[in-house]
């Protein structure tokens, strides 16, 4: 039994002072196979510590409905962490940000439209009461106070960055404590007034959060909290990358020496992150500043570990940089996961969306568009379908409020794209006999941060035909969680001009790690004997999908890919190498 404790300036355990020298990896955001590797690197780097994050929208992916196995396993992760070692901080906020899909809360939030996040607003934390029964009951074992690793625990994530509802934070600690939560709790802000203010609570440790000059940013936090700890609880190291952009890096030595001045001060650090993952699925996030910006399936982040669990040069200066405040041994790494190469080969089988609509999905009638979380849809692809009578002249087809990206089609004719961004229009006309609307509408994922967290999926308001609404819809709601169902023709013509599904197999005697690569290839996702490995898109920065080995059998192996546009070709490669640029 022990407890981590403050004493004074000093973060101290049992009475002793302690440095924390921990490392953030996302148990969710890795194959379970892979924990024990991704752990065992952590600690051969120096650290004596692992932070994780624990997403609501996971592990309640329904209502009322709970998940805590395979990826959601986070009781086997920690007893894992636990088995080689390392003590763990937990961060089971019910908003993580994290760049995950909503921060983390879950979509079924957003059915109500009168719904407050973040708030004391009764109905949320109604849910959150409901959902934190569930998790603190298998959390509160593996407290350091019951034997376990768990030596704090977050109750809010950067919330000054949000709101400043201090009776918003009281309640998710009481509620944290009277389910038996009683490590040492604590919050974590960005280092400016506004946000220490308004994301910090009496009588709880605060923490700040950067990636640079943390003279000055300790110096605001002991401004507030004179006496207490310097803890950055997210070093951030590296970045992560949206759609469109290059991918970041950053010198590893310069991460390293900052790193390193920490560690020299007496500091606790966290590491942010150590090992970034992979989005896999519908679970990226997104951020919205001064416009969209969803994030790439890979959250490689520049980390010294990296996404495909490879040691990379920051690894290195950072296991250098503890190497010289602290006594680490020699390096001793994991055997190193094999890279295979399978080959390229091409997906010859096909069915079009509008051919598998009936197969996957059912139609619900509404006199208007209503959103995925108004369906009970978390994730995926939507379908709107209407009659337009004619004859009407050329004219402007508008969506207002669409999230995020629609593709238009006229009696199952691409017509084009209507977006969030600058797609605001297309102009169709209709014939005497009228015409059928398809309006295919992709989630690219829920922003994650920031004032705009609130945001609903599919068309959110309506549909205008030049100025008039249009009315009597058939709505097919598309998760892509039941494509087994789906009957596949062969034939010699097999690239579509519509959203169609692509099957092929491949075959594999020896498993390893491998990289999906898509040449020709437009937009949307790949799954492997029935995993969503994510998203792809050939605007980048992101030109390979990682597929970890265990995800591979021996033998025969399935691959479907969606496909929203017309590809150049149905050609894949299985290659050794990640490509992120």
């Amino acid at each position: 039994m022990s407890k981590l404790e403050v004493q004074g300036k000093d973060l101290c355990l049992n009475g002793e002072p302690v440095q924390l020298i921990s490392g953030a990896i996302h148990y969710f955001r890795i194959v379970p196979d892979y924990w024990e590797d991704r752990l065992l690197k952590l600690k051969v780097c120096g650290f004596n510590c692992v932070e994780t994050y624990i997403p609501w929208n996971l592990h309640e992916p329904k209502e009322g409905e709970y998940n805590f196995e395979g990826l959601a396993n986070v009781e086997e992760f920690i007893k894992t962490a636990d088995r080689l070692g390392l003590y763990v901080i937990v961060r089971p906020s019910p908003y993580i940000c994290a760049e995950w899909e909503f921060g983390g809360l879950p979509s079924w939030l957003l059915a109500d439209r009168n719904m407050k996040v973040r708030s004391y607003y009764q109905p949320y934390l109604d849910k959150i009461d409901t959902y934190y029964d569930v998790l603190m009951e298998r959390l509160k074992p593996f407290q350091s106070t019951q034997g376990g690793p768990i030596i704090a625990m977050q109750i809010e994530n950067e919330y000054g960055s949000f709101g400043n509802d201090k009776q918003y934070l009281a309640y998710i600690k009481d509620g944290m404590e009277k389910r038996g939560i009683d490590v040492l709790l604590f919050t974590s802000d960005g280092p400016t007034d506004l946000m220490i203010q308004g994301g910090t609570l009496d009588g709880v440790l605060a923490t700040v959060n950067f990636g640079s000059r943390p003279a000055e940013a300790f110096n605001l936090l002991q401004k507030y909290f004179p006496k207490t700890p310097n803890i950055c609880m997210e070093f951030w190291n590296g970045w992560f990358d949206h759609w469109g952009e290059e991918h970041h890096t950053r010198d590893p030595q310069d991460a390293a020496d900052t790193f390193a001045n920490m560690l020299s001060r007496g500091d606790s650090v966290n590491f942010y992150m150590f090992h970034g993952g992979t989005n896999f699925g519908f679970f990226n996030g997104a951020n919205h500043d001064e416009k969209y910006e969803p994030t790439i399936t890979s959250y490689d982040y520049d980390c010294p570990i990296s996404e495909t669990g490879d040691i990379t040069p920051k690894f290195h200066a950072v296991r250098e940089a503890i190497a010289k405040h602290k006594d680490i041994g020699e390096l001793e790494l994991p055997d190193p996961i094999p890279k295979k190469n399978y080959g390229t080969f091409e997906l010859k089988q096909t069915i079009n969306l509008f051919d598998a609509l009936s197969m996957i999905s059912f139609p619900v009638r509404r006199a208007n568009p209503e959103s995925m979380e108004e369906l009970g849809q978390d994730y995926g692809y939507i379908l709107y379908r209407t009659k337009l009578t004619g004859p009407k002249k050329k004219a402007p087809l508008t969506i207002q409020e669409v999230r995020d990206r629609a593709l238009v089609f006229v009696n199952q004719e691409f017509q084009g794209v209507i977006d969030r961004w600058k797609n605001n229009t297309i102009d169709i006309e209709v014939p005497v006999e009228g015409a059928q609307l398809d309006i295919l509408v992709e989630n690219m994922g829920r922003i994650n941060y920031g004032p705009n967290l609130k945001d609903i999926k599919g068309i959110t308001e309506g549909v205008r035909f030049a100025y008039q609404f249009q009315y009597d819809w058939e709505i097919y709601s598309l998760p892509m969680d039941n494509l087994e169902k789906l009957n596949y023709k062969t034939n010699d013509e097999q690239i579509s001009k519509r959203p169609t599904f692509y099957r092929g197999s491949f075959q594999v005697d020896e498993i390893g790690d491998t990289f999906v690569e898509l040449p020709g290839w437009k937009k949307g996702i790949v799954l492997v004997n029935g995993f969503n490995l994510g998203r792809y898109w050939e605007i980048g920065p992101q030109k390979t999908l990682y597929l970890p080995g265990p995800l591979l059998k021996q033998g025969e192996n399935e691959i479907v890919i969606f496909e929203l546009h017309e590809p150049a070709n149905t050609v894949v490669s299985l290659i050794e190498e990640h490509k992120l640029c």
